[in-house]
This record gives structure tokens, C-alpha cells and sequence, in this order.
């Protein structure tokens, strides 16, 4: 077990790994009170050595880790990365690269629409994960032993699984389906929370272009507040009241006031006032620079028995090749295809060798599905004469 609390600690367990080939890498946080995630603990282990790094060490300087997330020699290998990277990208201004995601890779590998960490330590690494300290408050001091043991068998079993996941790929030739995957973790974008994009997470009650702008300029005012004041979104407003205010517009703070739960010492306050900003900011626009909404899949005419051979297809395919269903496309994007649209993911790359081109021939008529005993495969069609 061991726990660094000091800065020449973590320089000197940080200088060797400069030299691996690979990292394993998790992180503890807090983000219950917080719009922004707190760092509790970083977890490294390299190929002998593994440490816990106390993030809310008094006068520790996490540059020394920083530095390895960022040295483009070493393989940062997680599992499940996308909050972990987050992290880093908000301390360091960049994603760590290169990257290798365990859960990705078990997919691709044919280990199940979501692998989770502790499945695929039994499985690969034949190691019993204690998960009894995973809801444990990372934020509280000192940690026991039992906390640090666990979060240490975070990475220590990864390299095992690392190392297994990794022969499957070279022994399929599908390492450079991983690289395609890791595309969306490497962009920077996918880390930065983006106000102006807020009001498309929310589901609003009409479609109107007018109706949407005030919930843009309002889902954006929440953003950027509870961004710059670093308080869960929730708190500020609740999204049923966001779409509550888009939805009536209210014109004055009386009317404000009358949001179910908002109450007039919000509606009266500064909260209330930048609200009532946000509203008539959304007013002024003129017609030409309202938002639309994309259109919803239930309008795009998607034939169902269409989408019902292409969920079949999708199955058949996806144990043929052995990887996860989920990851070669996602219902939204059989839904789209169904609906005849081309300029999708999964007609793009390995998705395409796997699925997309014979979802095609599936579509236009040049391949149809059969059954054969309790099998299911597909078989060429005869154009008319």
C-alpha cells in the first residue's frame, strides 16, 4: 500500500514511469456539491510499482503527474475514461495522450455492451475486487486502509487486463478499431461544457423557434452561472423549471415568481433579474436567428419493419464478428438509416466492413434475411428480369 502525500514523493514515483510503455490510471472525485469535479486521489501504477496520490494533500504539486499525463511516449491506459480524462483536461488544459480505454477495447473484443471493470478483473486478471469502499467520501481525511487498498486495485489489475485485451486485439486485428474509438476521447471538445449548447439536453414541451430561443438564452444563463459561482446545475434551477420559464415566458418578476418551486426571494434577488435578461435577450432576436431543433427521429418516417430487420441484422452481425451490438450503432442511428439517412458513423470505418454495407444491401433490396434452423443469415437476392 502506498500513499504519496508530498511533492519529491510523486516526482520520484513519477520520473521511472517516463520510461514504460504504459500507465494504468483512475481517479476518486467529488462533484455532489460542485459543478466542477474535485480531485481526491489519483491511482498510477506502472509495470512494478503502484501509488495513490493524494490530490488534497496539504502543499502537494501535482505537476510531476501532470507532466506524465502529458508525455506523449507513455500509453495512458482506463478504464471507462471519459470523467477521468475530464479531470485532467481541466487541470492541464489538454487531453493525456496517447490513450487506451479497457472498456472499448472489451467491447470490440466481444465482452459485453458495458464491460465493468470488476467483470473484466475476475475475468482476465482472476482477481476478487472489494467494492465495498467505491461510494466512500473520497474528500474525507485521513484515508484507511481499506479506502487505499481499493482504489490501488483499480490499477494494479488493469495492467493484467490491459495486457489480455491487448493480445485479443493483435491476435483479431482489430487494434486499429481502437484507434477510430479513441477519436472522441482525444477531442477536447468533449471536455468543455459549452453554454451555448446547454438547451439541446433539454426536452421542451413545444418546437416553436421562438420557444426555444428563450430556453437557449436561459439554459445558457444557468451554465454560465453555476460554472462561474461551481454549484451542481440542479441547484440553481431544476430542469423543470427551466423548461417551465422557456415555456410560459414570463414578462415580469411577479410572473417569474409564480415557477412552481422557484419562489419570490429567487424571482426578486439577482438570480430572478438575470433571468428576466436572459428572456428578453431572447425576445429581440429577430425571426432569421431563432435555433431550430433537429428534427426528431418519429418524424424522419422510418419505416418499422424496416428498423426491425435492421435490429435483427444488427444482432446477427455483431455475434458473428464478436463484439458488442451497441458499439457498432446505437437504436438512434437504426432509426436513421431506416429512415434513409447515409451520412452516419456506422456506415464509416469498421462499422461499415461489420454492419453497415450489408445494412444497406438490406435496405435496397439486394440481400434478404433468412432463417436457417434457429440461425438467422442472409442470403443474395436475384434482381427481376
Amino acid at each position: 500500500m502506498k500513499l504519496i502525500t508530498k511533492t519529491d514523493e510523486l516526482a520520484a514515483f513519477c520520473k521511472p514511469l517516463a520510461e514504460a510503455e504504459f500507465v494504468t490510471v483512475d481517479t476518486e472525485f467529488m462533484r455532489e456539491r460542485t459543478y466542477w469535479p474535485k480531485l481526491c486521489l489519483a491511482q498510477v501504477a506502472g509495470p512494478e510499482d503502484a501509488a495513490a496520490i493524494d490530490a488534497l494533500a496539504e502543499g502537494i504539486d501535482l505537476g510531476p503527474l501532470d507532466e506524465l499525463m502529458a508525455n506523449p511516449k507513455v500509453l495512458k491506459v482506463f478504464h471507462a475514461a471519459r470523467q477521468d480524462l475530464e479531470i485532467f483536461y481541466l487541470r492541464m488544459t489538454q487531453v493525456p495522450q496517447p490513450l487506451f480505454d479497457t472498456q472499448v477495447a472489451a467491447m470490440v473484443c466481444g465482452h459485453g455492451e458495458a464491460a465493468s471493470y470488476e467483470s473484466l478483473a475476475t475475468k482476465l486478471a482472476k482477481a476478487k475486487i472489494d467494492k465495498s469502499s467505491r461510494f466512500t467520501d473520497w474528500s474525507r481525511r485521513p484515508l484507511s486502509e481499506r479506502q487505499i487498498t481499493y482504489a490501488l486495485s483499480d490499477v494494479t489489475h488493469l495492467r493484467v487486463v490491459y495486457e489480455k485485451l491487448k493480445a485479443q486485439l493483435e491476435k483479431s486485428r482489430r487494434l486499429p478499431w481502437i484507434t477510430e474509438e479513441m477519436a472522441v476521447l482525444n477531442d477536447p471538445a468533449t471536455y468543455r461544457a459549452d453554454p451555448e449548447q446547454a438547451w439541446r439536453r433539454l426536452k421542451p414541451r413545444g418546437s416553436s423557434p421562438r420557444l426555444l430561443a428563450i430556453l437557449k438564452e436561459v439554459a445558457a444563463w444557468r451554465e454560465r452561472t453555476t460554472q462561474r459561482i461551481d454549484i451542481p446545475r440542479q441547484r440553481l434551477l431544476r430542469d423543470e423549471q427551466l423548461l417551465e420559464i422557456a415555456s410560459h415566458a414570463p414578462k415580469t418578476i411577479e410572473e417569474l415568481a409564480l415557477t412552481r418551486g422557484l419562489g419570490r426571494g429567487f424571482a426578486e434577488g439577482w438570480q430572478g433579474r438575470e433571468l428576466m435578461e436572459a428572456i428578453e435577450r431572447a425576445r429581440a432576436l429577430p425571426e432569421s436567428e431563432l435555433p431550430v431543433r433537429d428534427r426528431p427521429v418519429e418524424q424522419l418516417r422510418a419505416p418499422g419493419a424496416v428498423v426491425d430487420l435492421l435490429r435483427t441484422l444488427l444482432r446477427l452481425k455483431a455475434e458473428q464478428a464478436g463484439v458488442a451490438g451497441r458499439l457498432v450503432a446505437s437504436a438512434d442511428e437504426i432509426d436513421r438509416l431506416a429512415a434513409g439517412k447515409r451520412d452516419l458513423p456506422v456506415l464509416k470505418g469498421w462499422r461499415r466492413e461489420v454492419f453497415g454495407a450489408d445494412a444497406v444491401d438490406l435496405i435496397e433490396g439486394r440481400v434478404a434475411l433468412a432463417l436457417s434452423g434457429d440461425h438467422t443469415r442472409l442470403i443474395p437476392v436475384t434482381p427481376a428480369s
